[in-house]
């Protein structure tokens, strides 16, 4: 007798990037605050360097650097990267990662990357990790509104023909849950990325996960 496999809750899994498949968030801190060392403004504390992970650049660099006028925000964005590319071959994946792609992708779930990164820094990092066959669809805040619009998550479900009942979005900051919220679409959260768990509450995660064994793991019992 042959067993039917379970039907799958969620058709469209929707990832952010840094702090919830990429073990970045330390390093974003570091070049954030690095380049505001360098033009001579105060230094955000990691906390505050940690809050703007996620969000556009523009968006980002306006809440690390609130007294800096918005002339100067290229600037800032520069010694920004400038920082970054020199130390990106020090970031990988968290472990489990490559694992639970694979296996969801074998359940035949859409998987898609919805990311406040640029188009350039995802297809890079993409490329590094080489998880590009994993994802059916991509959205970047440089094409699209930063997070938390819920633009992203509209034009992923819009190109994949998903439901919001039916898409999930995973996200390691409050950002990411917003964004869900606002599109009117369940989450997950998960504790080891950018933003303290305890603030996740408010939006309702259907789980928060501290470990990407645990969000694994969840993800095949309930995804």
């Amino acid at each position: 007798m042959t067993t039917m496999p379970a039907r799958r809750c969620f058709d469209l899994i929707a990832f952010d990037w840094d702090g919830t498949l990429f073990d970045s968030t330390g390093l974003i801190v570091r070049c954030i605050q690095a380049a505001c060392r360098d033009l001579g403004l105060p230094v955000p504390s990691d906390t505050q360097a940690a809050y703007v992970i996620g969000l556009g650049l523009v968006d980002a660099l306006r809440h690390a650097a609130p007294d800096l006028p918005a002339e100067r925000y290229p600037e800032l964005g520069r010694r920004y990267r400038h920082h970054y590319m020199a130390r990106q071959h020090e970031i990988v994946l968290f472990d489990g990662t490559l694992e639970m792609l694979q296996a969801l992708k074998a359940r035949n779930h859409w998987l898609a990357v919805a990311t406040g990164k640029s188009r350039a820094g995802l297809n890079e990092a993409l490329d590094s990790a080489q998880l590009h066959r994993f994802f059916d669809s991509t959205r970047t805040a440089d094409e699209t509104a930063s997070k938390p619009d819920p633009l992203m998550l509209h034009e992923l479900m819009g190109e994949l023909s998903a439901e919001p009942e039916r898409t999930l979005m995973i996200g390691d900051t409050t950002h990411d849950l917003q964004m869900a919220a606002n599109a009117g679409v369940p989450c997950v959260g998960v504790s080891y990325g950018a933003h303290p768990h305890d603030e996740f509450e408010r939006y309702r995660p259907l789980f928060v996960a501290h470990s990407m064994r645990e969000l694994h793991d969840w993800l095949q019992a309930h995804g």
